[in-house]
């Protein structure tokens, strides 16, 4: 692990933000440790650090520049907002309606061909960060990379771009079925945002 990435992590624990337990994730998915950025993010300070850090990274991945940041709500607003700033685009967000799907509400639109990046606090799976990309494309944008503070997937997940972290973990995530935290009888907790 890079010098970066481990200070990047000594931020986590030191507010709190490295989970340790059983944990039930967006993706369904169960887990024996939880990344909560919105503990590290609710100080301007680290999100406007770790924001300059991952457009740094974003910019070294990308063939182009991009004068648009989408993250999907909620977790990627603020890191979102944070990497837009540092690069001086426009920011915009994805919400899922009420049947679960990714969409563009609130009045943003985007224009044919707009390169953009996408920008998520945690990646798991890269599912929301798949979904963004696609309501990108079906919009006619051009999405040329992810970005996120934390993969949890040992650099395996898939977002449909090219994607950078700042901190790459090979955190354990289960099947439901197959968790062995359920097996122990250890109830799993939903600490993110989405209900369970």
């Amino acid at each position: 692990m890079t010098p970066q990435a481990e200070s990047i992590l000594e931020v986590f624990r030191s507010t709190g933000a490295y989970l340790s337990g059983h944990f039930r994730l967006t993706s369904g998915l169960h887990s024996p440790a939880y990344l909560q950025c919105a503990l590290v993010l609710q100080d301007p300070r680290h999100a406007a650090t770790l924001g300059g850090l991952l457009a740094e990274a974003l910019r070294g991945l990308a063939p182009e520049s991009a004068g648009l940041v989408v993250s999907p709500a909620l977790g990627g607003l603020i890191i979102g907002y944070e990497v837009a700033r540092s690069l001086g685009a426009r920011f915009i967000f994805t919400e899922r309606d009420s049947s679960a799907r990714m969409t563009l509400r609130r009045g943003f639109t985007v224009a044919p061909g707009e390169p953009a990046f996408v920008v998520e606090d945690v990646i798991t799976t890269g599912g929301s960060t798949r979904d963004v990309v696609d309501v990108l494309r079906a919009a006619g944008a051009r999405p040329l990379a992810a970005g996120s503070i934390v993969d949890r997937s040992g650099g395996r997940a898939d977002a449909g771009v090219p994607r950078v972290a700042l901190v790459t973990l090979e955190v354990p995530s289960y099947d439901p079925a197959a968790c062995p935290l359920c097996a122990q009888g250890i109830p799993a907790v939903k600490p993110g945002s989405r209900p369970a």
